[in-house]
């Protein structure tokens, strides 16, 4: 049976869980675009010892699970870099990051390419030079496209957020673990969770199709 009065007594406590994922989540997601976008200009590089690297870093982060990359960054690439004492949530964002970036690349890199090449040639042919042609007409389009995408991944990182429980960054499913493990009601506690993760994506699912509604009739 779910201990409702008790979801209700540690609502305050689990709303500030709720509010580090959302910042976890929220900062994750602009370093993983900046990530993604870098990524992409590589991996379209014409230099096959630029597109190389990016393309195996792309394949390392799709092809190993999430939780065993934030366990390296905090338990291995931290200490390396003298960073033990940093917050564990700072781990957590970086492990989010990367990841999110590898899947944003790719995500970019298909925007880019379905720009129509003509536009680039009528760039060029204005006297635009190649910088000035990806920054002013091929990547604002490209970006526009991906907005959709992006949304996505950003819902999908709420959830994934919660695998920083394993580091003990104090978000809501570390907070849902603590109150179960000391009050024995780890059915109702995790009831609790899934209904507060459920409201954060969905809202955030409403917001962004309304803003993508938007930016389409503003296209027109």
């Amino acid at each position: 049976m779910v201990n409702w009065s008790l979801i209700w007594t540690e609502i305050p406590n689990l709303a500030r869980g709720a509010g580090w994922t959302l910042f976890i989540t929220f900062f994750s997601l602009m370093f993983g675009v900046a990530i993604g976008l870098c990524l992409a200009m590589l991996r379209l590089s014409r230099r096959w010892w630029l597109r190389l690297p990016a393309s195996v870093y792309v394949e390392a982060v799709r092809g190993t699970p999430m939780l065993v990359q934030i366990l390296l960054i905090w338990f291995g690439v931290f200490p390396m870099l003298g960073l033990n004492r940093a917050e564990a949530y700072y781990a957590g964002i970086a492990a989010l990051a990367l990841n999110s970036g590898a899947y944003l690349c790719e995500i970019f890199r298909g925007g880019i390419q379905s720009i129509d090449k003509g536009q680039r040639e009528a760039a060029l042919s204005l006297g635009m030079t190649e910088t000035q042609v990806m920054a002013h007409v091929i990547l604002p389009q490209a970006l526009a496209n991906a907005l959709p995408a992006i949304g996505n991944e950003f819902v999908t990182l709420i959830k994934d957020s919660s695998l920083v429980s394993s580091i003990a960054v104090a978000e809501l499913t570390y907070r849902a673990m603590l109150v179960a493990a000391r009050r024995y009601e780890y059915f109702t506690m995790y009831i609790g969770i899934a209904i507060m993760y459920f409201a954060m994506t969905f809202a955030t699912s409403r917001i962004l199709a309304r803003l993508e509604a938007r930016l389409r009739k503003g296209s027109k």
